[in-house]
């Protein structure tokens, strides 16, 4: 989600409690469009980090130091000149546009007091951060926009500063002020647009995620054409408008990064979001601990994807080959189905043949099988006898093949099931620990060619661990080598075993200690098993559970493969439980 005026209300409020009379004691520019400024305050110094990066602007108090470049960029040396050991009077954002700007009180060259202003705006690829006068005088800004850039304004060294306002778009608080009822809200959104769409182009601020979730608490169609609603229509959605206003004017933020049903980053908020209530959410205190997280599981996220991109090309491309092969299988199967009948033929020719007529391309008898009348097709040029031993022969190589080709089907069956577990994997992986264990695996069944032996040994990944409500520590494998150690090494033969039925997932073990696991353990391990499995877009997932005792893997079998006779079954909720804790794993 892009920083919307919203969410920049919720960080200006954070910026001006912390940073408001602090003076700047130090400026870096460590990157081309970013800015680093060190804040000392009565209680302590601050950092605050700003980006006009195009992809992923942002504003956020930081604990983390940047190193500046050796020579400092012309942009950095102004801000110094002016405004270090400057005062910060305010931080404030105009309405609810995605811009911030910091008035600073400082001494000019004749030691006279004079205010600037670092006003940053945060929208995407046209996001800038402009150092100005009062009076709207640019003095220079970290990129320079010119006539040939922008049609709409200027960017440069003695241009007049103002706000590229979008057309017709409308402040929430004064519109809620003018309007005490729903019925201008229909006219106000009279556009033959979607309704979420509509509302994100007329008011300041919103952005389509905060748009949506107005849809949904209104219990509106988003998709349909706003001019569609009557007044009645409209009212609910009249009354989240207000109670949004409300939320704003009261700083009722509740910061939380919310996740998928894979755990992974996929929007913030500082408002509810309606559209996610059932999904997965971590809480924050402060709108800049929400942002580093935020950004901190993206870039971590995408950075072991990128790394796991080249496993999963292998196993992918691997799957395809085995697939392509298993078709070709099956078809050399269903070939077979027809040798029954060439043994029938051959047994009824022997016991027919003799009346068949020299020279005849086929004999009509009675199969004694089924007591029907059988037509059997004959080479002319052959006996009878001689058709009966054809017969026979193609039945034997038929049978051979059938033999030969289950075996193969059973082999490229198990190698796909393999292959499939080792994508789960990498779904699983979270760090370069976890790759590496998956490489080794891919590099001893063959798929990858093995590497040379280093001299440092790398550090060991752990599975994942955690500790149940009752008081159980329960461990999820994260990959086949993990799922054999933690069923056959780690598991006591009276603990018990955890996996999704029939698709590739983690071992989950649930180490008893000689205590008897509670219903509320059992369902919370069987959640981590459907969590951690292929099945886990689903929702749901049906799980089997048995004493490890019960688990038997068979020889020479793949990496995590086991075989159980015996077994419970329930469904559970693809979730990691809010009810276990996570336990740091120091084996």
């Amino acid at each position: 989600m892009a920083l919307d005026g919203i969410t920049i209300r919720a960080l200006t409020r954070e910026l001006q409690e912390h940073l408001t009379g602090g003076r700047i004691s130090k400026i870096v520019q460590p990157e081309a469009d970013e800015l680093l400024l060190t804040i000392k305050t009565k209680e302590t110094n601050e950092r605050l980090l700003i980006s006009a990066g195009a992809s992923l602007p942002f504003v956020y108090l930081t604990g983390e130091n940047k190193q500046a470049p050796m020579t400092a960029p012309s942009f950095c040396m102004l801000l110094r000149k002016h405004i270090s050991g400057g005062r910060i009077i305010s931080v404030t954002q105009p309405d609810l546009e995605r811009i911030i700007e910091f008035t600073i009180e400082h001494l000019d060259e004749m030691g006279d007091t004079c205010r600037k202003i670092l006003t940053v705006e945060l929208m995407g690829k046209h996001s800038n951060i402009i150092f100005r006068k009062p009076d709207n005088t640019i003095i220079d800004s970290i990129k320079h926009v010119t006539s040939a850039v922008s049609s709409v304004r200027e960017v440069l060294p003695g241009r007049e500063y103002f706000i590229p306002k979008t057309d017709d778009k409308i402040d929430l608080h004064n519109y809620i002020l003018c309007n005490h009822s729903a019925d201008a809200l229909s006219g106000t959104l009279c556009k033959p647009l979607p309704l979420v769409k509509s509302l994100y182009s007329t008011f300041t601020g919103f952005s389509p995620a905060v748009a949506l979730s107005l849809c949904e608490q209104a219990g509106l169609d988003a998709d349909r054409a706003a001019n569609t609603y009557s007044t009645d229509d409209l009212c609910k959605l009249y009354n989240a408008l207000v109670k949004l206003d409300e939320m704003i004017a009261a700083d009722d933020f509740r910061c939380a990064v919310i996740f998928d049903n894979q755990d992974r980053p996929v929007e913030f908020e500082v408002v509810e979001l309606e559209q996610f209530k059932k999904s997965a959410r971590k809480r924050f205190d402060t709108v800049s601990e929400m942002l580093i997280s935020y950004y901190a599981s993206r870039d971590e996220y995408s950075r072991i994807r990128q790394k796991s991109s080249d496993l999963r090309r292998i196993v992918m491309t691997a799957i395809e080959r085995s697939v392509k092969k298993l078709d070709i299988q099956e078809k050399q199967l269903k070939d077979t189905d027809k040798m029954d009948r060439f043994r029938i033929y051959g047994e009824l020719l022997q016991t027919y043949g003799y009346s068949a007529e020299e020279g005849a391309d086929k004999i009509t008898c009675d199969n004694y099988y089924t007591n029907e009348k059988i037509t059997i097709p004959l080479d002319p040029t052959k006996s009878a006898m001689e058709n009966s031993v054809k017969y026979f022969d193609r039945y034997n190589k038929l049978k051979r093949t059938k033999e030969a080709v289950t075996v193969q089907l059973e082999g490229t069956r198990s190698e796909i099931d393999h292959l499939e577990s080792v994508l789960t994997s990498l779904d699983i992986a979270t760090d370069e620990k976890d790759l590496a264990q998956i490489r080794e695996e891919l590099s001893e069944s063959g798929y990858i060619k093995k590497r040379g032996h280093s001299k440092t040994k790398s550090e060991k990944s752990h599975p994942f661990c955690y500790m149940s409500a009752d008081g159980f520590t329960i461990y999820v494998g994260k990959n086949n080598f993990q799922n054999d150690e933690l069923t056959f090494k780690i598991a006591n033969t009276n603990d018990w075993w955890f996996h999704a039925k029939k698709m590739p997932g983690s071992h989950v073990i649930v180490r008893c200690e000689g205590r008897e696991l509670t219903d509320r353990t059992f369902e919370e391990a069987a959640s981590l098993a459907a969590y951690y499995s292929s099945g886990r877009s689903m929702g749901k997932v049906e799980i089997d559970y048995v004493k490890r005792k019960e688990i038997k893997k068979p020889a020479a079998s793949k990496p995590g493969f086991v075989v159980y006779y015996t077994n419970y079954s329930m469904v559970a909720d693809a979730v990691i439980p809010d009810s276990v804790t996570p336990v740091e794993q120091n084996r």
